[in-house]
């Protein structure tokens, strides 16, 4: 503390001023404030020579050479600090302005940050629930509304499916270009890579076409109860692919939310769920068409990361993912028309007729509009649901993970049982409530809390992880 002055002789017009004594903890501050006060009272040509080496200093350190710094007045002391102009001392509160309390600041400053990241991850939870809960919400509507829809469609499935795949072309690029003209979507967005988007669609016709040919022969009962792998191979696509590493209380949570469907749909089916003879075959292949399911996720998450990267920090807007997803998953359509038709049982000769007959059904118009009662209401509703259902999906793997969308639809299979079980305008008698139903929905609800848990680490006392959380890197 020799070093340090005790004491400051301030300036004034009576020279008999003594100096101002000093507790012996505000000495080096007081000596650093000196020093500030003198490079600020330096001649020009001595700012010039500093700015012609170089040399600069912070803005609250400044050397008084003009520009955004000044010599102002603290509010509680005769003394002259440098400070940025525009700073206005006679509003703040505080101790007098001061190395030690600039240091002050500097803490608070940091202590605020962390409490503004706190806040921002609080709000990035929020945003996980509300998308999650959404996407339940949708995925619910689309299993209740496509079983409505196939109604009036009862006897033109394929035209159904077909429309809704071409639908979503026309409708995603259309929304695509207003966002482009309102500057949400970027040059740079567009010009991101299209090969992931070609896998992408290639990946979705797999998947659907292998789906469809395996429904054709399995029991109605099985498939819910296989579509459950999908889930399996979500978790091991990540942890290969991604890098992912998974709790042993979220790979359990994973597995009761499979075994809590699984009892609610048994319950609901009274037979048994055979997988003997020839059905092994396309259990497989219904199998490996969730594993292309899977891999058709994982590599969104792939296609966001990436997008993160090459576009520094900033993220590709999912109506690009999802637009020329759907370009080329209809391209892909397309080329496999012939196999696809004879897995419908529709000639290939016969699709023109089919395509023309399947469109007066839908507009309820001609002589086919008999059987065909409720459309077009309900074909538009379920297409409608159906492509907010897929954009919410897709914004849950944005923000969060394959793993957590996952969750989010599986938890939508016992909600459109219950929803079956209510009255419903053309679905004729409601279905009675399966015996199972409770156990098994209260199965899965423990599977979703169990994943959402997460024990704090040691010496934290931070709570539990809320519902759907991001699945922590490797």
């Amino acid at each position: 503390m020799a070093a340090c002055w005790r004491g400051l002789v301030l300036p004034t017009e009576s020279p008999s001023v003594a100096p101002l004594p000093l507790p012996p903890r505000a000495a080096c501050r007081v000596a650093a404030t000196s020093s500030l006060l003198l490079s600020a009272l330096r001649p020009r040509e001595e700012c010039n020579r500093r700015r012609s080496a170089g040399v600069t200093r912070s803005r609250h350190h400044g050397s008084g050479c003009g520009g955004e710094e000044g010599i102002f007045p603290s509010p509680k002391s005769p003394l002259l600090l440098p400070r940025p102009i525009g700073v206005r001392w006679w509003r703040q509160k505080g101790p007098v302005a001061s190395p030690g309390a600039m240091g002050e600041k500097m803490m608070g400053n940091v202590e605020g940050d962390q409490v503004a990241t706190g806040r921002s991850e609080t709000r990035s939870k929020k945003e996980v629930l509300a998308a999650a809960a959404l996407t339940v919400a949708l995925a619910t509507g689309n299993r209740v509304f496509y079983k409505l829809a196939l109604i009036p469609l009862k006897n033109y499935p394929f035209f159904l499916a077909q429309l809704a795949t071409f639908g979503y072309v026309v409708v995603y690029f259309s929304i695509l270009y207003f966002r482009y003209h309102a500057g949400i979507v970027t040059d740079k967005m567009l010009s991101l890579p299209k090969g992931p988007y070609v896998a992408i669609g290639l990946l979705e016709t797999i998947s659907a076409v292998s789906g469809m040919a395996a429904t054709a022969v399995l029991s109605g009962a099985s498939i819910p109860i296989l579509s459950q792998t999908f889930l399996v191979w979500q978790l091991i696509l990540s942890y290969l692919v991604l890098g992912r590493r998974y709790r042993f209380n979220q790979v359990v949570g994973c597995l009761l939310v499979s075994v809590g469907v699984i009892i609610t749909v048994m319950s609901g089916t009274g037979s048994s769920v055979s997988l003997r003879g020839t059905e092994i075959f396309w259990t497989l292949l219904m199998i490996n068409s969730f594993l292309f399911q899977a891999a058709d996720t994982v590599l969104k998450e792939i296609i966001f990361e990436n997008a993160t990267k090459k576009l520094k920090g900033g993220s590709v807007d999912i109506f690009v993912v999802n637009s020329y997803g759907s370009a080329f998953q209809a391209l892909f359509t397309c080329l496999l028309l012939p196999l696809l038709t004879k897995l419908w049982g529709i000639p290939l000769a016969q699709l023109p007729a089919y395509i023309k007959d399947g469109t007066a059904c839908f507009l309820n118009i001609g002589s086919l509009s008999h059987g065909c009662e409720g459309a077009p209401l309900l074909p538009v509703l379920f297409v409608l649901v159906n492509m907010a259902f897929n954009i919410s999906l897709l914004n849950l793997v944005k923000i969060s993970s394959g793993v957590a969308s996952c969750l989010a639809s599986t938890f939508s299979v016992p909600l459109s049982i219950y929803v079956f079980t209510l009255p419903l305008p053309y679905a004729g008698v409601p279905s009675p409530l399966p015996a199972g139903f409770l156990a098994g929905a209260a199965v899965l609800v423990a599977g979703l809390l169990l994943y959402s848990f997460t024990p704090p680490p040691p010496g934290d006392q931070s709570a539990a992880a809320p519902l759907l959380p991001h699945a922590p890197a490797a």
